[in-house]
């Protein structure tokens, strides 16, 4: 199965996405690691990539969607895969429908609110890197782990959130309207425990 994940900063896109294609025997593909991986395995597109973000520029769309090509090509994507931060753009899905069309789209959709309030309250470990949410801490300073000083990132921030839910709103969010008038799209409930939106995400899928 080819799915895509849509969803704005903080509503469990990468939790869920991870828990998903381990059921579905598909790999999880997120922009992030994908970058990485090919600036690190020094592949074609990787090099090219790495010369944008070493000038502190985007880097443009020609670029990453031959990044994709080249990661759906490889040999563990042949059952399908689980895109999780592309494409961000309607021009991106549309190349990607060239490339290696979905099966299914899920949105989880969460409310801005909501999200503000999970993603300030964030906190991560400078030693062991454990992420935690101040609700549950009894000391938002240690970590309850490895015993080392969390902090928060820029990230995760007010105004930096609120500027990431902008751009989620204005870039990203009419993809659902794209996906939804090919009769893919599938709408999730995300503001609910973790279990709950994983099982409806499955039922949705079936």
């Amino acid at each position: 199965m080819k799915l895509i994940f849509l969803g704005p900063p903080g509503a469990g896109k990468g939790t869920q996405a991870a828990g998903v294609s381990a059921h579905l025997g598909v790999p999880h593909i997120s922009t992030g690691d994908m970058f990485r991986s090919a600036i690190q395995n020094q592949t074609p597109t990787g090099l090219e990539a790495k010369r944008y973000i070493d000038a502190g520029e985007l880097v443009p769309d020609s670029v990453t969607i031959a990044m994709v090509k080249e990661r759906l090509s490889m040999d563990d994507c042949k059952p399908g895969y689980l895109l999780d931060g592309f494409p961000r753009t309607v021009e991106q899905a549309i190349a990607l429908d060239d490339i290696s069309a979905p099966d299914a789209v899920v949105d989880i959709d969460v409310p801005d609110e909501r999200l503000m309030g999970r993603l300030t309250g964030r906190r991560i470990c400078g030693k062991c890197q454990g992420t935690f949410h101040i609700s549950k801490l009894d000391d938002e300073k240690v970590c309850p782990v490895c015993g080392g000083e969390l902090y928060q990132r820029n990230d995760d921030k007010p105004e930096t959130i609120d500027t990431r839910l902008k751009a989620y709103h204005e870039q990203t969010e009419p993809l659902i309207g794209y996906y939804k008038g090919l009769g893919k799209l599938r709408t999730v409930n995300g503001d609910g425990q973790l279990e709950d939106v994983f099982k409806a995400i499955l039922a949705t899928l079936e």
